[in-house]
């Protein structure tokens, strides 16, 4: 990764940049760090494409204007060239984007504040006993394969949001204190989707995990995104920690969220607005989780905790959380950049957020973005993402805590 001057950048991209046309190719604003800058605009130039205007720069994060045709192709840049998965911020107005800078070089102050102990083995155990991985190779198939793309602003989208929520809301049953709903954006056409497990004692304290649902292709917008791995693979891994969760009746003291993000290869679009209205509702979230690429093992590392744009203590449980229940599993810690995945979203909130990867960055899944990305690169097999959803699943009933007790739904495996 070779960084450069903003100087230069600012006035060859500026320079190549003429006026924007047409009306129905909307204005996007988005923030991006100085390091990408040099090979988004290098690749832009040498594919004949209009460069972005930059219109801003503090440190080491830059305002770009761009048009939301370009959006597309920035991602699959930021991929090929730096290896991050969306690797910039998408905001609606150039305000909303200097504010996210102001932001992102300022101290983050973490929401509140909360001791991490690690005291719940009954209940951990009992949920990582029950996780199957025929079952996350079951819905990371259904994701991948029952649509061309789950891109955030397609009908195929949108069926694949709704296949989700319907799977959520079986697999929750009649249980009262869950509950499924689409989370919708007035900008696209695809929801998020949320599942809310009601806290028994501290319900006004939240745990997110979270994933993206979304998938997308970076050479072009009609083309093949089964997104196996990027991030079927993650959207599965939540989707079993529901399913153990629902099936040994676990009872969270603090409320849990699960949430699967809509338009992250955009510019991280759905989890922005998600957290931003969590912000803005004084919404006490007391850990985020992010699950982006879970089923490729690129590195001889089994976990690779992200350690910029998130919270060192919370990183630091995570880290115990392995130790303990999953002794067996080797990890370290790498580092992704700006605007890496959804965590980024809740951590520009100033809520602690985490994300877990499959590899070091630079050996992770190379098909991603691309009609190849596909479980057959994972060997046909889910395997790989039992680890992250055993961590998921610990992470939930350590920091939620709560007790797991008599299965109050069925096994929803044999409905899907």
């Amino acid at each position: 990764m070779r960084t450069m001057k903003f100087g230069a950048a600012a006035l060859l991209l500026m320079c190549t940049t003429p006026a924007f046309a047409g009306e129905k190719d909307k204005e996007v604003w988005i923030t991006i760090g100085t390091d990408a800058l040099e090979p988004a605009l290098t690749s832009f130039q040498g594919q004949g494409l209009v460069a972005p205007t930059v219109a801003h720069e503090k440190g080491g994060v830059a305002v770009v204007r761009v048009r939301e045709s370009q959006v597309e192709k920035l991602a699959s840049v930021m991929h090929d060239k730096l290896n991050r998965c969306a690797g910039f911020i998408a905001h609606d107005s150039e305000e909303q984007a200097l504010a996210a800078v102001e932001s992102s070089t300022s101290p983050k102050a973490v929401q509140s504040l909360i001791s991490y102990t690690i005291d719940n083995a009954t209940t951990v155990n009992s949920l990582l006993g029950s996780v199957q991985e025929s079952s996350i190779r079951s819905t990371i198939t259904s994701l991948s394969t029952k649509w061309t793309s789950r891109r955030y602003n397609v009908q195929s989208g949108v069926d694949a949001a709704t296949w989700l929520k319907n799977q959520w809301t079986t697999l929750a049953g009649s249980r009262s204190d869950v509950s499924v709903a689409f989370f919708n954006h007035s900008s696209w056409l695809q929801p998020s989707v949320i599942l809310t497990i009601k806290g028994t004692s501290l319900p006004n304290e939240v745990v997110v995990l979270g994933g993206h649902l979304d998938s997308i292709n970076g050479s072009s917008s009609t083309a093949s995104a089964p997104g196996a791995d990027d991030d079927a693979s993650g959207i599965a891994s939540l989707t079993e920690v529901i399913r153990v969760a629902m099936l040994k009746g676990y009872k969270p003291a603090r409320t849990v969220k699960f949430m699967a993000y809509a338009a992250e290869e955009v510019g991280l679009r759905g989890s922005a607005a998600i957290a931003a209205q969590h912000k803005s509702s004084g919404t006490n979230v007391v850990g985020v989780l992010q699950l982006d690429m879970t089923n490729y093992r690129g590195s001889s590392y089994d976990i690779v905790l992200v350690s910029d744009y998130t919270n060192a203590a919370q990183n630091s449980f995570l880290s115990s959380l392995i130790s303990k229940y999953q002794p067996g599993v080797t990890s370290t810690s790498t580092r992704c950049g700006y605007g890496c995945s959804d965590h980024a979203s809740w951590h520009n909130q100033g809520y602690p957020a985490s994300i877990p990867f499959e590899a070091l960055m630079g050996q992770d899944n190379p098909y991603i973005h691309t009609s190849s990305d596909t479980l057959t690169r994972s060997a046909g097999s889910a395997q790989n993402s039992v680890k992250f959803v055993k961590l998921a699943a610990s992470y939930m009933a350590e920091l939620a805590k709560g007790t797991a007790g008599s299965a109050l739904v069925p096994d929803a495996e044999a409905e899907r």
